[in-house]
């Protein structure tokens, strides 16, 4: 999910983060350029203390404003593509092709995935391929930067706020580390998880790990509805899974046709 529609391995927007002193509440103020980021650090810090760990507010106050991830979220504009257009853009034919070959190097490991999850191999080939070309590219923005700065910027803080905290939980968990890098948004592993989402969905481990990555994003989906031999397409009780992974139609039904083409439906 280097670039997409907020609403997959993401969950809902939550609060923006507040401290409340003397009876009123208040919040690190959002900005919409690099000149208000260290003040803002600073006081997201200071309201930050007694739920974040000293440890990871030092590795928050080591972030910069990252200009790539403002640039990659200004951008989205393939969302806005037909279907046919979008499936061109990101490689349709070469998704699916791979995502048969891998099915069949990695059937073990799917068989394994879809006992437990009851997710087939399909959709979760056809969301590893969409997201990083099957781990060939993952990203390489410093991924507390990424979250720090859109918790910053004003256009989307709240949602952002929450994630940094997760990061920062992340953190002191020792599956971030202040020099993990990943996709503009703050994104990370083979199929992009952003850091609530591997709080609420990850299985263990590093999602730089295939199979850490697969089951975590089987996870997901059975976390959202997907019900073992049902469809996946659109009006099917499945789609409504795919639709929690992305909030952008057109991502949802590319993900459902190329499951459905790697599954040789």
């Amino acid at each position: 999910m280097t670039k997409r529609g907020y609403g997959r391995p993401w969950v809902a927007a939550g609060l923006a983060a507040v401290v409340v002193t003397g009876g009123a509440a208040q919040a690190a103020q959002c900005g919409n350029g690099p000149a208000g980021y260290e003040a803002w650090k600073r006081e997201f810090a200071e309201e930050a203390r007694g739920r974040a760990s000293a440890a990871s507010l030092a590795a928050l106050m080591g972030t910069s404003y990252s200009s790539a991830t403002i640039a990659a979220d200004r951008g989205q504009k393939s969302f806005r593509l037909s279907l046919e257009q979008f499936l061109a853009k990101r490689g349709g034919p070469t998704i699916v092709s791979r995502g048969r070959a891998l099915k069949q190097s990695n059937a073990a490991l799917f068989a394994s995935i879809e006992q437990r999850y009851g997710v087939p191999p399909g959709p979760l080939l056809a969301i590893w391929g969409m997201e990083t070309g099957f781990g060939a590219v993952r990203g390489n923005v410093n991924t507390l930067s990424a979250v720090a700065t859109l918790a910053y910027d004003c256009r989307r803080s709240a949602y952002f706020t929450d994630q940094l905290y997760a990061a920062l939980t992340l953190v002191d968990r020792g599956v971030l580390t202040a020099s993990t890098r990943g996709a503009a948004h703050g994104e990370v592993g083979h199929t992009q998880f952003l850091p609530k989402s591997i709080l609420n969905y990850g299985t263990g481990g590093s999602l730089d790990s295939l199979p850490n990555a697969l089951n975590s994003t089987a996870n997901f989906l059975r976390a959202h509805g997907w019900q073992r031999g049902a469809g996946y397409q659109p009006g099917e009780p499945n789609f409504a899974a795919i639709q929690g992974w992305n909030a952008a139609s057109v991502y949802q039904r590319a993900i459902a046709l190329l499951g459905k083409r790697i599954d040789g439906e």
